[in-house]
């Protein structure tokens, strides 16, 4: 498996599209956890509330805290934080500039585009540090819903 796929259990994508849908029109986010033993898996996705000040439709945050819990919550569960993910209203599953500025390497950004309030793309994307762009993620176990 190369560095640049994703597995996501059919559960975690359906926590993330059921948080993208009661979020609209604004940005939801959540975490990412699983596992990296043969390849990047994700098992969980938890969401977490958006702490942005001002316009929830353009972007989302997530406050220090929650980021300190959710390394706690890795350790006592023994599972990995892999990433984040969030959603774009009536925007396309792309990766942002603004995405960029705050991507860390390692994790995997997962969004979802949600459109007049119905799912209609998720991708994975993932920082390639050396050159400061990212690299679309090939995402496997969607379930029955293919994108």
């Amino acid at each position: 498996m190369s560095d640049f796929q994703i597995n996501i259990d059919p559960e975690a994508v359906e926590t993330i599209n059921r948080h993208a849908v009661e979020a609209f029109p604004d940005e939801c986010c959540g975490f990412l956890y699983g596992h990296e033993t043969e390849g990047r898996s994700v098992t969980l996705a938890v969401p977490v509330t958006n702490s942005k000040e001002g316009d929830q439709r353009r972007r989302f945050e997530i406050s220090p805290l929650d980021y300190l819990r959710a390394e706690q919550f890795a350790l006592e569960n023994d599972t990995q934080l892999l990433g984040v993910y969030h959603s774009h209203p009536n925007h396309p599953a792309i990766a942002s500039a603004h995405d960029l500025v705050v991507a860390m390497p390692y994790f995997s950004y997962v969004i979802v585009s949600v459109i007049d309030g119905e799912i209609a793309d998720l991708k994975s994307w993932k920082l390639r540090d050396e050159v400061r762009e990212f690299q679309e993620e090939e995402v496997f176990a969607l379930s029955a819903l293919t994108f």
